[in-house]
């Protein structure tokens, strides 16, 4: 396969708009970081008509897939956690063309991941927690326990995507061999939920009730970016000014739940502001005092 895709990348070498290339090969019979291909080519380039290109390949029964993307698109990606396998691309990739030391420096960036990114990370694994958090609470409440099984498992995921983060590394799709390296608190909870004997009910009630302390003991710290925001003026937000800010954009969809979670544990407070409606007020917010 390899000779089969050499013409190819040699080709895309040649364009100056191409930056890097770089190959993944699968190591085990079932590989999700290769989508169960036997190789990845990642190609970037400075800009194309599609920012993100795909083309599958078979030759001799090995199959490949061809990824041409563009530096911004990938650069969002990576922000964003948007495509994770193509960070582990560039992390454990091997390198078949390098224009300018390109790859290397996005390694080396990749290596830093400097706060202002990393605070954002944590704003976007923090909405996608609480959100899944509070699902898996109300379908306790209202006895559909298979369901909420499904709903604590995924917020322990975001939980432990959040550990990794705080610790300054990228989430890996292997997420939880990385846990197990760097927090020993979130990787214990999910070895107690999964291995438990409790019935469904008692074990999804306890898990609750530890997995409660936990977020909490964290919302401050994974809501950095958006009481950064806040700051920034000393007024009241409107929800629809919040939601209008670009930085913003990535966890828009669960701001929302942010919010309200942060106004349950009193790290913001809502301040009603008179409306022409007569009772009727706009909920604003603030930043707690306390």
């Amino acid at each position: 396969m390899e000779n089969f895709l050499r013409p190819i990348y040699q080709e895309r070498a040649s364009d100056l708009n191409t930056l890097g290339i770089l190959t993944m090969e699968k190591t085990n019979p079932n590989s999700p970081l290769t989508d169960n291909f036997d190789i990845i080519l990642l190609i970037i380039v400075k800009e194309a008509n599609h920012s993100w290109y795909v083309k599958h390949y078979e030759s001799a029964n090995e199959t490949a897939a061809l990824h041409i993307v563009t530096e911004e698109t990938l650069l969002e990606w990576i922000d964003t956690s948007t495509y994770r396998r193509a960070v582990e691309w560039i992390i454990n990739g091997r390198v078949v063309f390098d224009r300018n030391e390109y790859i290397s420096n996005l390694k080396e960036k990749l290596r830093d991941f400097p706060l202002a990114k990393r605070n954002l990370r944590k704003a976007i694994e923090f909405g996608k927690l609480v959100k899944s958090f509070n699902e898996a609470k109300a379908l306790f409440a209202s006895q559909n326990y298979k369901d909420a099984n499904s709903k604590i498992l995924s917020s322990l995921h975001y939980l432990a995507r959040l550990a990794v983060i705080e610790k300054g590394f990228y989430p890996e799709v292997t997420v939880w061999n990385q846990v197990k390296n760097i927090d020993l608190e979130i990787y214990k909870l999910y070895e107690e939920f999964i291995e438990s004997r409790e019935e469904i009910s008692k074990r999804i009630e306890l898990m609750i009730i530890a997995m409660d302390y936990v977020i909490n003991n964290r919302a401050e710290v994974s809501a950095e970016h958006l009481l950064e925001i806040m700051r920034t003026k000393n007024e009241p937000w409107s929800y629809a000014e919040l939601k209008n800010v670009p930085s913003i954009k990535p966890y828009t969809l669960d701001l929302s739940a942010i919010i309200s979670y942060l106004e349950e544990k009193e790290i913001i407070l809502a301040v009603l502001e008179e409306t022409k409606g007569e009772e009727v007020f706009q909920r604003n917010y603030k930043i707690s005092d306390f």
